[in-house]
């Protein structure tokens, strides 16, 4: 198999009860009518969810095969013993009108235990209304002590670490890190594989079903890392490395004047987050998100109409592993 043009996938959308409709009227994504639609899962290869290429010659592909069954020839041949039995990465874009529910993903230590995967991310803040914040991390000095006594008395807000975001800056998120999204951001955001999270509070509203969502209390006090204070938010940087651990390596890569896809015959997964952005027979605007395979790798990116900004997103080569960023 020689693939030398970007691989499409069709996207997900996904109802959440706080999502809105700027994934269709900000990056005009395709969405169904009359419904709060929260993320669209843009590279998934998951048993209930699945990434399938749209047009050219892999057309109707699912990521999972392409992983499984051709994956030297599409993401190259440093990842062919690659332990994953599964394309290790999901991306999506999220989109809160609302607030979402204070959340913790569990540490690969314990996850098992809990019956669930663990989950490392990042966000990338696409475009931030004003005032726009999020909930990351614990205010200097909260204890777990009093952080139970917040969920008894409906005040974990109280406890948390609550910046301003705005449009391209980023922020890495390990497991075991509480962290909610607050309304008015557009993000990009890229984690491992997994789709378990405990809800800490929900702020006491109700779901698509007119009832409370559930609260993962236990589980969430076994997750959450109470040595985790006052995370930074990483200011927007037109080229730099935003973040990378053992699960992805995400750069922000500007592009001015055409350039290669990448620098060697691996993949990438691109995000246009600024600009438009040519590459073989076809275009990429803003919110757009593509892979590159590896025999593309030298093949021109082109900014069209003027200068364009990607973020470049892909697995860590096998090797040393690699502490988090930012975390």
């Amino acid at each position: 198999m020689s693939v030398a043009e970007p691989l499409v996938f069709e996207p997900l959308p996904m109802e959440r009860v706080w999502g809105g409709r700027r994934l269709e009227s900000v990056l005009g994504k395709s969405l169904p009518p009359g419904v709060p639609v929260g993320e669209s899962w843009e590279i998934v290869d998951r048993d209930d969810a699945q990434s399938v290429v749209h047009g050219g010659p892999l057309a109707g592909t699912t990521l999972h095969t392409l992983w499984t069954q051709h994956r030297t020839e599409i993401f190259g041949a440093a990842y062919a013993a690659h332990p994953a039995p599964r394309f290790p990465l999901l991306v999506k874009i999220l989109d809160a009108r609302e607030r979402l529910s204070v959340q913790v993903h569990p540490p690969a230590r314990i996850a098992p235990a809990l019956g669930g995967e663990p989950k490392t991310e990042m966000w990338y803040f696409l475009d931030c209304q004003p005032g726009a914040s999020i909930y990351a991390g614990l205010k200097r000095g909260i204890t777990r002590e009093r952080f139970e006594e917040a969920m008894r008395q409906g005040e974990v807000e109280s406890t948390l670490h609550h910046p301003a975001v705005h449009t391209g800056e980023s922020i890495f998120i390990p497991s075991g890190r509480v962290h909610a999204i607050a309304e008015g951001c557009l993000i990009v955001e890229v984690q491992q594989n997994s789709d378990t999270t405990y809800r800490v509070f929900d702020w006491n509203r109700t779901g698509l079903d007119g009832h409370p969502r559930a609260l993962h209390i236990p589980e969430s006090l076994a997750s959450t890392d109470f040595a985790d204070y006052e995370p930074g938010v990483t200011p927007a940087q037109p080229d730099a490395v935003l973040a990378a651990c053992e699960h992805f390596v995400v750069e922000q890569r500007s592009l001015p004047t055409p350039a290669p896809a990448l620098d060697g015959p691996l993949f990438a997964i691109l995000t246009v987050v600024q600009g438009t952005v040519g590459f073989g027979s076809a275009t990429f605007d803003r919110g757009s998100i593509f892979l590159v395979p590896a025999p593309a790798a030298g093949e021109l990116l082109r900014p069209v109409g003027g200068p364009a900004s990607l973020l470049v997103s892909t697995l860590p080569v096998p090797g040393p592993k690699l502490t988090g960023r930012n975390a």
